[in-house]
């Protein structure tokens, strides 16, 4: 069965994560939707342009396995102020299904909208003071209930892999990062 998965993107979002999400999550067989809470195309943290398949708000009324957020300043700033992701986030979370962040998103996003109240999570170091938990911080990646969570672009193959185990077991986790010399 095809799962579904949301990948918001916004101008200055960090494009490493971004990519490396919606690859490793399309290698795995997901069905994955880039969604720009500006403009299609966005400019990401380094001057990479990035074009997302449609916009947020064309998202509105669609489910998905997962929502998983890329990092970067000041793109999670601009994630957390769109009131159309916030709301798919608050559905996705209080409906029980997955949702992840890396990067600044944890912090900035997930603990902002209290998406991470009583949940272990981890973020970029730099922005490790913002969250309320960090009994994990230190953790590349941290799976806790269904938010998955992770440090930044040095960690971004093992958290979409963690992304592609949740959604489809660890054999297919297995099998998606054999090929690419990945550890899972």
């Amino acid at each position: 069965m095809t799962k579904s998965v949301l990948v918001p993107i916004a101008d200055g979002i960090e494009e490493i994560e971004t990519v490396c999400i919606v690859d490793v999550l399309r290698r795995a067989g997901a069905d994955v939707t880039m969604a720009s809470v500006d403009e299609l195309t966005v400019t990401a943290s380094r001057g990479v342009k990035l074009v997302a398949d449609c916009r947020i708000e064309a998202c509105a009324e669609r489910r998905f396995d997962l929502i998983a957020l890329p990092g970067g300043m000041p793109g999670a700033k601009h994630l957390r102020d769109d009131p159309h992701l916030r709301a798919l986030l608050q559905q996705q979370s209080e409906q029980g299904r997955l949702y992840a962040a890396i990067c600044a998103s944890p912090a900035v996003v997930l603990e902002h909208h209290g998406l991470l109240k009583g949940l272990h999570g981890t973020c970029h170091p730099g922005l490790a003071d913002q969250l309320k938990n960090t009994a994990k911080i230190e953790s590349r990646v941290v799976a806790d209930g269904n938010c998955i969570t992770s440090r930044g672009p040095g960690t971004a193959i093992e958290f979409a892999l963690t992304l592609v185990a949740k959604l489809f077991g660890t054999a297919k986790a297995r099998e998606v990062a054999e090929p690419m010399l990945a550890e899972k």
